[in-house]
């Protein structure tokens, strides 16, 4: 049993957390066996003052 890695970006109109779960959803649809995830940056996108935009990129640990 190998243990690989995988780099994922997600995104939300709401949170941080559900840009990191938005990432792990999109993993999910690739990879079944995710068996942990390290987050490694949030940004977002501002326009007028205002956040607009989550992101969250994750690495998400799966087994093949």
């Amino acid at each position: 049993m190998a243990v690989k890695v995988a780099e994922i970006v997600g995104s939300s109109k709401n949170s941080w957390q559900e840009a990191a779960q938005d990432a792990v959803s999109a993993a999910h649809r690739s990879y079944q066996s995710i068996t942990g995830v390290e987050l490694l940056n949030m940004t977002a996108e501002v326009e007028n003052g205002n956040i607009v935009e989550y992101k969250a990129d994750v690495q998400v640990a799966y087994v093949e």
